[in-house]
């Protein structure tokens, strides 16, 4: 282990309390790792010990990334989320094999999963788009996070109008899914769309309402005006 990495976990550990572990689990729809440390604290962490390794090559900083993946903790994965954010202007084309070896091999959790595609996934396929013909084949994985990642990653982008046509595929390949985490996913990536795009949402919404699970319908149309959600919602 390394000595970063170390020092993070014991600071984790000693952080930790076990009201917060048991709210944790209490949330957490799947048996999770936790060490028992509040979000808030986790950021702060998170950011103190970036300030002691930014001075690291990109290549260096993934690798502390993956050590803390690897450890299979909750909080761990959000600080290896918020290092892989934060260098951002750096991504190149190539590491999108780390971030997708990330989502296939550590990923186990919805809240892990959210993390690190809202943020890291999401600003890379935001600066290289062809890699949204890459979420595109996640849909198809037998891994429900990578199902899950093909959604959420493009939650920001929608939020600010971008790649609708993009987001209304990603949702017909997803629109049969039969998790109920994915069909949340992408139930959610369209509320996000519908922020900016709200009439061609609803009318995807009508168009596909037959085969649209109830959970991804009710996500869809949320933000949406009282009189649209109760069309939406008749039967």
């Amino acid at each position: 282990m390394s000595d970063t990495v170390n020092t993070i976990r014991l600071e984790l550990l000693e952080l930790a309390d076990e009201k917060t572990k048991k709210t944790g689990h209490y949330f957490s729809k799947e048996p999770v790792m936790l060490h028992g440390v509040k979000t808030a604290l986790v950021s702060k962490i998170a950011k103190k010990h970036f300030e002691l390794i930014k001075s690291k090559s990109k290549a260096e900083i993934f690798d502390l990334c993956e050590e803390l993946w690897q450890s299979g903790y909750l909080e761990e994965s959000f600080i290896a989320c918020k290092w892989s954010f934060f260098i951002r202007k750096d991504y190149e084309p190539d590491d999108f094999k780390i971030f997708e070896k990330w989502v296939d091999q550590y990923v186990n959790n919805w809240a892990s999963c959210d993390t690190l595609c809202n943020h890291t996934v999401g600003a890379f396929v935001a600066r290289y788009p062809n890699y949204i013909n890459d979420l595109k084949k996640w849909t198809s994985s037998s891994n429900r996070w990578m199902r899950r990642a093909a959604a959420v990653s493009l939650i920001i982008p929608a939020r600010k109008g971008k790649f609708l046509n993009d987001i209304v595929e990603i949702a017909d390949l997803l629109l049969t899914d039969q998790d109920d985490l994915v069909q949340k996913g992408y139930g959610w990536l369209l509320k996000s769309a519908s922020q900016v795009h709200q009439t061609a949402i609803f009318e995807y919404v009508m168009s596909k309402k037959a085969v649209m699970p109830r959970t991804s319908l009710r996500y869809a149309i949320e933000k949406m005006p009282p009189e649209l959600k109760a069309e939406a919602m008749k039967k």
